[in-house]
């Protein structure tokens, strides 16, 4: 499969994800933080180090109420470069009617995966302290489609995009792996779901 067909086949899953939570939804708390390795450190972390730090921050997502209560979704890009080795974009997506302040829960992340996941190894940007005209993080609302649509082109399109191979990094284990992984669709409807008239 092509780069871009392979892009744009994540694009689509990604925006029915996306369509699946607000149905079940009616706000998002949509939280970027950029994970990565202190410069000390970057050139030493493989991908598969980097992984299992990734793997252990999500599983602990249940043991760590304080930060992770109420999380619904994520969406993951794992890039390398040789100025910041291997580094993660990524989206926690929240229950936006029982978490309200993004910026402070973007922090809670970012902090968790510096201090403790990477045992002070870690670093991070917290994407929703930016000050942007257009911006498509922190509360979104099921009836702001302007919001929405400016998540999918300048967020989502970007997270999608395959420019930096993962390929490319010196894997320890024989595993094929993924740059790109986001949550599965559910089926099963959320008590926190908003009343909708049918028209």
């Amino acid at each position: 499969m092509s780069n871009k067909k392979l892009e744009n086949k994540r694009l689509q899953s990604t925006k029915k994800y996306l369509d699946n939570l607000q149905e079940r939804y009616s706000k998002l708390n949509i939280i970027r933080n950029d994970l990565y390795y202190d410069k000390q450190f970057s050139k030493d972390i493989t991908l598969e180090e980097a992984n299992k730090d990734l793997e252990r921050l999500f599983n602990n997502t249940r043991s760590k109420p304080t930060i992770f209560k109420n999380i619904v979704g994520h969406v993951v890009k794992r890039e390398y470069t040789k100025d910041k080795g291997v580094h993660i974009h990524a989206l926690f997506i929240f229950d936006g009617q029982k978490v309200h302040k993004d910026k402070l829960k973007a922090k809670q992340i970012g902090e968790y995966w510096s201090k403790e996941i990477t045992k002070s190894k870690g670093a991070y940007h917290n994407c929703n302290m930016n000050e942007y005209k257009q911006s498509g993080v922190g509360i979104l609302d099921y009836k702001d489609e302007n919001k929405r649509e400016i998540l999918d082109e300048m967020v989502i399109s970007y997270l999608c995009k395959d420019e930096q191979k993962i390929e490319d990094i010196k894997i320890d284990s024989k595993k094929k792996d993924r740059s790109f992984t986001r949550g599965i669709i559910s089926k099963k409807k959320s008590n926190s779901g908003r009343p909708r008239k049918e028209l």
